[in-house]
């Protein structure tokens, strides 16, 4: 196989089945707050545009970058689609230009003649934006694992297609934690410490069990050009920054007594044969060592060349367009009607701070109104220019936008709470519905049942797990649920959407189940 490095996770894999582009990043994301590097800007991306094969691993904006992929890449590609629960993500492909879908199921191989892909896809809510997924391509000539940002959690089932000519992870940090906080300073540098070494020990561990001979740390570390970000950058190696480079990566493997690591760079073209490799780096300004011999010095010319972009950025940001508690109160009160695990589960006030007004999400009495400083147990101070373009462009995952931009500061009382962030990543009745059902699997029997007409019914969906008590509507003998508009015939619980038998609805006469 023959791997060109085009950025962060970004990659153009060779095979003797067919080319796979992957997770390619090139337009700044998160409100102009993220940029790949090493820079790839300057990249001639020519040779790449006409893959066979299109991966996504997920719709985070670092690795789907839909204004790159619409204007560069032949829409005659296969689309390599994860198994997720939500169809998120073939929507977006769909909506750049896309067509072809090749669908798999979660650990299983599909045969493309002489390339074998297995995609392992993880769905849970905190698994990206409601999914994230990694990679296993193999030939007769290597075996190759892109990890990138996922977590798979059963290691007996990625160890199963093993053995792995090369292995590519995530190293560095990809979140707000814990800069953003308002913690004292000591106890904030003592957290970034320990999230640094956390999340290396991390990639150590799957480096480790896995045991690929060749080993790539990719997906991280962004950088930021931004003047008001420029101090995230990790230009010393700061054991408190959570963005350590690959160089630092690299040096902690030949510390635990890991071999085989090798670095990549935009250009960088690593030839995997049987688990040997040869790497060859690009030359001029792209050669490692004009990166990283004085990284401050490349990330001012960086900041340079991108300052005009920035400023154009900012100034899109919309200002005084909207009443913001109107235009949320509509939005998410709604929500909140649907989202009963969430409610409990935030138990307080989460108050929107910005600048001018503050606005409650009270989610105890599931409404959304001006905060009068009453006590709050998350708060987010940011401009309102970033909740306005929210608004405008209705965008559903403000993890996905807003927090990942770390353009704001925030105080929690207590520890960290995963029901805020999921929250606030499901502003749509279908991933509200969608997050609800999975807490709903953790809390209630399976078989919590509910009387529909004359017949009793099992409460969650057997598609994705949504309320049928909410969200079920009968006609003719017919339930269907209202959130992705799956039918079942209530007499035989038979699916009429799917014909697989694993989408059946448990469902009973009523005098049956009274005797």
């Amino acid at each position: 196989m023959r791997v060109t490095f085009l950025g962060h996770v970004g990659m153009y894999v060779e095979t003797e089945g067919g080319s796979v582009l992957c997770d390619p990043w090139f337009t700044p994301a998160y409100f102009g707050s993220w940029f790949p590097f090493p820079r790839n800007d300057t990249l001639d991306v020519t040779p790449f545009t006409s893959p066979d094969y299109l991966y996504i691993s997920h719709l985070h904006k670092d690795h789907f970058d839909p204004i790159w992929l619409a204007e560069h890449v032949d829409k005659r590609a296969k689309v390599l689609l994860p198994a997720f629960h939500v169809d998120h993500l073939e929507r977006a492909l769909r909506a750049v230009g896309f067509t072809e879908f090749i669908r798999t199921d979660h650990a299983e191989p599909k045969d493309l003649g002489r390339l074998s892909v297995v995609i392992l896809a993880m769905t849970a809510p905190a698994d990206g934006p409601a999914g994230d997924s990694a990679l296993i391509l193999r030939d007769s000539s290597a075996a190759l694992l892109n990890q990138n940002d996922a977590r798979p959690r059963d290691f007996d089932e990625l160890e199963s297609f093993g053995p792995y000519d090369a292995h590519f992870t995530q190293f560095s940090g990809a979140i707000w934690y814990p800069m953003v906080y308002d913690f004292p300073a000591d106890g904030k540098r003592a957290l970034g410490v320990r999230k640094r070494a956390d999340q290396m020990e991390r990639a150590v561990h799957y480096l480790s069990d896995v045991g690929a001979p060749v080993l790539f740390p990719v997906a991280g570390p962004p950088c930021f050009l931004d003047d008001d970000l420029w101090q995230f950058n990790d230009l010393d190696r700061d054991p408190a920054n959570i963005f350590p480079d690959q160089t630092v990566f690299l040096d902690e493997l030949v510390a635990r007594g890991l071999t085989g690591g090798a670095l990549l760079v935009p250009g960088s073209v690593a030839t995997i044969v049987d688990g040997a490799c040869t790497v060859e780096q690009p030359v001029g300004g792209a050669h490692p060592d004009a990166i990283f011999a004085d990284k401050r010095a490349y990330l001012e010319r960086y900041r340079d060349d991108w300052a005009l972009w920035l400023a154009q950025e900012r100034a899109s940001w919309p200002r005084g367009r909207y009443d913001l508690v109107a235009e949320l109160r509509s939005w998410l009160e709604p929500l909140l009607d649907l989202a009963p695990y969430t409610r409990r589960g935030i138990n307080g006030i989460v108050l929107l701070h910005l600048g001018d007004v503050g606005i409650a999400i009270d989610f105890p009495t599931g409404t959304v109104r001006e905060w009068h400083g009453e006590p709050v147990v998350h708060r987010i101070d940011v401009d309102r220019a970033l909740i306005e373009s929210l608004i405008e462009r209705h965008v559903e995952d403000w993890v996905n936008d807003l927090f990942l931009s770390c353009r704001f500061r925030a105080h929690r009382e207590g520890p960290y709470n995963e029901y805020v962030y999921t929250f606030f990543k499901s502003l749509s009745v279908e991933r509200m519905a969608f997050c609800e059902g999975y807490y709903a699997t953790l809390a209630e029997p399976v078989d919590e049942m509910f009387q529909c007409g004359e017949y009793m019914v099992q409460k969650r969906c057997p598609h994705l797990r949504a309320d049928l008590e909410r969200f079920g509507s009968v006609e003719n003998g017919v339930l269907e649920c209202k959130v992705h508009h799956w039918r079942f015939e209530l007499a035989t619980g038979r699916c009429l959407t799917s014909d697989d038998d694993e989408h059946r609805l448990h469902t009973e006469p009523v005098n049956r189940s009274e005797g």
